[in-house]
């Protein structure tokens, strides 16, 4: 895969708001197969589009990848051969099959904007719209269609449509769900909701943090800032959106039971069925070694 093709399909990925990490090799030690600016993306089900190098590093980048997608956080990841001391600003990873000499690839989480669903068209929805664009949010209409990628609904109708809205939006798993109401109207429209007394707990209302706010515009960023405080309350993600509905929220590893290695659990990674048990590698070497005596390794 050519570096232009990295980067269309890297804008591809982000049209469509699909999570994936950029990763780009920043040093490597002679000898290896990766230079200085190549480039991988690396995918929520673990693939690896592009190269970074042999199949011991993208187990080591596969890995990496995932735990990344789910902290939001950037990495400097460093790959040897034998083992090196922690270096400060540095992830050091110790690959013992690595054919080659070290590397050091920075890896970057690009994640999708935070959608926030407005109903209604009041004059508090449409400042939800201004404020929300503004600081990078995608708005959008309440639909169930897209209910597995929402972060927020905020119900700004006055009255029209309010309970169904609200109803789908508790029922869907939303992180966040706001009534633009009256401390005493939202106690009552919550109140009436056919939901259990849990499902009406997760309701605010009135939303938004009460910082005083008065006109339109000051009410939006209060429920803006509420939202932002409920995202990073549950995982500081760095403008992700609640990724536990994008990706697996711990993904899963493995050792590789040939060099200890820790590897992704994951149908991407290079693994092996024996007497229905699944073991995963950092390489075909490994792979091979394994199966040909894999009673050698039970229990590791």
């Amino acid at each position: 895969m050519t570096t232009r093709a990295v980067h269309e399909r890297a804008e591809a990925l982000r049209a469509e708001g699909t999570p994936f990490v950029h990763a780009r090799v920043v040093l490597a030690e002679r000898p290896t197969s990766a230079k200085p600016g190549d480039e991988a993306l690396v995918l929520a089900d673990g693939t690896i589009e592009g190269f970074v190098g042999g199949q011991c590093a993208q187990a080591t980048v596969r890995a990496q990848g995932l735990a990344i997608l789910e902290s939001g956080s950037t990495l400097l990841l460093r790959i040897s051969p034998s083992p090196e001391p922690e270096q400060t600003g540095k992830t050091v990873v110790h690959n013992p099959c690595l054919s080659g000499g070290t590397l050091e690839i920075f890896m970057e989480p690009v994640l999708p904007a935070p959608r926030m669903a407005v109903v209604g068209d009041t004059p508090i929805a449409e400042a939800l719209a201004t404020v929300g664009r503004a600081l990078g949010y995608d708005i959008a209409e309440w639909s169930l269609r897209d209910m597995r990628t929402t972060d927020a609904v905020v119900v700004a109708s006055h009255g029209f449509d309010e309970e169904q809205a609200l109803v789908d939006a508790v029922t869907a798993g939303i992180p966040y769900v706001g009534l633009v109401a009256s401390p005493k109207r939202g106690a009552a429209v919550i109140a009436s909701l056919d939901l259990d007394e849990e499902h009406k707990a997760r309701i605010k209302a009135p939303a938004g943090l009460d910082i005083g706010a008065r006109t339109p515009e000051e009410i939006a960023l209060s429920i803006i800032a509420e939202v932002i405080e409920r995202r990073s309350a549950v995982a500081p993600r760095s403008g992700a959106r609640s990724l536990p509905l994008l990706v697996d929220a711990s993904p899963a590893t493995a050792i590789d039971p040939i060099c200890k290695m820790t590897v992704a659990a994951v149908e991407s990674s290079i693994h092996a069925d024996v007497d229905g048990e699944r073991f995963y590698f950092c390489c075909p070497g490994c792979k091979e070694t394994f199966l040909a005596d894999p009673s050698a390794y039970a229990g590791t």
